[in-house]
């Protein structure tokens, strides 16, 4: 523990080790991203890699190396590493397989990955078995395949042990800003705790998610905590494990003792770290915690223009650790007034159509349900994606609403594909969380 990370994070220039194919994904990502900095390949050919001159070898780079993607074999990366170590570089992404997630398979994987930590000493590594990173904020990529971030001024920062999942969140179109993407890996020398704590240090980072196969050392564990909790910035997991095909299949795949369920959410509760079942329910939680932060009490409100999704709604949250704080006087008084009498006043509320396309009514409808024991406000609206031009006045009502409470608020589309992004970005530009999909809403909040 200890290792510097910030020249392997935010690198200047990146050396890229290994086939001509390696050394054209990782320039393609990093083109991807908008990435300004020096990128060399280094090849004993010398040869021409997507544009690029080669260096026959790291020596011949006349120039700081900030970070570095080995793509050799297992046994030849130990050497690369101890050659970078010598050269002072920043740090590396260990791409190779066959250390201790293949115990089983091959007698000398621990050794390799012992040998692999002592050639790195205090020169920061990330792997082995391990994809890389992607900082969004910088415009840096060591990520050898396709990915889907794009440039964010701040953002939310992604964290998993599993590089393949990875890839995947980075193709989210949920509206989420991802700030940071890092693939962890076996963890030989940089544990997934320690990244977190380095990206804890830049004030962009809104909140960090970890995708967390096995914990390692608690102690870690209990610092990352701490220091989350001392500067302010949710954490969120995802931790499998939880049956027992999952437990086996952990040790294979990274190393990592998955441990028990039971112990995992004893742990995780210790810490103040929420879980969650389901990656969809992650990246909500995650669009939550960027917006608004962690909410002030386990209570919300929904409105509704049918009684179907009110019941929904309430039947979702129903035995979670969430209430619906009964109507006031005062937020009935003005729900009459904007209402009527046929309206049933209620939380969970079904307001009907009778006020639709009268924004300003709308707006006030939504605002009083936004009370003070009220946690977060939802408003549950599904946008067509044929014509969305009559709906204009929900989305107005609900950032009305949003900026006249100064409370927390959510707009809910029970199918994910029924939030289009364009309405989904305005949303969360003014601050309102845009939930895809309603049981994934209540699942955030409950975690914030």
């Amino acid at each position: 523990m200890g290792c510097d990370l910030s020249r392997l994070l935010n690198p200047r220039a990146i050396a890229v080790i290994g086939g001509g194919a390696w050394c054209a994904s990782i320039i393609k990502a990093a083109e991807m991203i908008g990435y300004d900095g020096e990128i060399f390949p280094v090849h004993p050919e010398g040869k021409v890699i997507a544009g690029q001159q080669a260096v026959r070898s790291l020596a011949e780079w006349d120039g700081p190396i900030d970070a570095a993607f080995i793509g050799v074999n297992r046994k030849a990366t130990i050497d690369v590493v101890r050659e970078l170590r010598a050269l002072e570089a920043g740090g590396a992404v260990c791409f190779a397989s066959g250390f201790s997630e293949a115990g089983a398979e091959l007698s000398d994987g621990a050794d390799l990955q012992a040998e692999l930590v002592e050639a790195a000493g205090d020169m920061p590594i990330l792997g082995p078995n391990c994809y890389g990173f992607i900082n969004a904020l910088e415009g840096a990529a060591i990520w050898p395949d396709q990915h889907g971030c794009s440039r964010v001024e701040r953002g939310v920062a992604i964290l998993a042990q599993s590089s393949n999942i990875a890839i995947n969140l980075t193709m989210q179109k949920r509206a989420l800003p991802i700030a940071y993407v890092v693939a962890c890996g076996n963890m030989a020398q940089t544990s997934q705790a320690e990244i977190a704590m380095a990206l804890l240090d830049d004030p962009r980072v809104t909140a960090i998610g970890l995708h967390i196969e096995g914990f390692g050392d608690t102690a870690e564990w209990h610092a990352l905590a701490l220091k989350a909790e001392g500067k302010g910035i949710p954490l969120l997991a995802l931790k499998v494990g939880k049956s027992e095909h999952a437990q086996a299949a952990t040790v294979s795949h990274t190393a990592s003792l998955a441990g028990s369920h039971a112990g995992a959410n004893a742990l995780l509760a210790r810490l103040g770290i929420p879980r969650v079942p389901d990656i969809p329910s992650f990246l909500e939680t995650l669009k939550l915690l960027h917006t608004v932060g962690r909410l002030d009490r386990a209570s919300l409100a929904t409105v509704s223009c049918s009684g179907g999704e009110a019941s929904l709604a309430a039947d979702t949250a129903h035995g979670r650790a969430l209430s619906f704080p009964p109507l006031s006087g005062p937020q009935r008084k003005t729900l009459f007034e904007a209402l009527g009498p046929k309206v049933a006043l209620a939380n969970p509320l079904d307001y009907h159509t009778y006020i639709w396309r009268d924004t300003a009514r709308m707006t006030e409808t939504f605002a009083a349900l936004a009370g003070p024991e009220t946690g977060i406000t939802l408003a549950i609206v599904d946008y067509p994606h044929t014509d969305a031009t009559d709906w204009a006045c929900a989305t107005d009502a609900i950032l009305g609403a949003a900026q006249q409470t100064g409370r927390p608020y959510g707009v809910v589309a029970t199918l994910p594909e029924l939030l289009p992004l364009d309405v989904a970005a305005r949303f969360m530009a003014a601050g309102v969380v845009p939930f895809m999909g309603l049981t994934e809403a209540i699942t955030a909040v409950e975690a914030a």
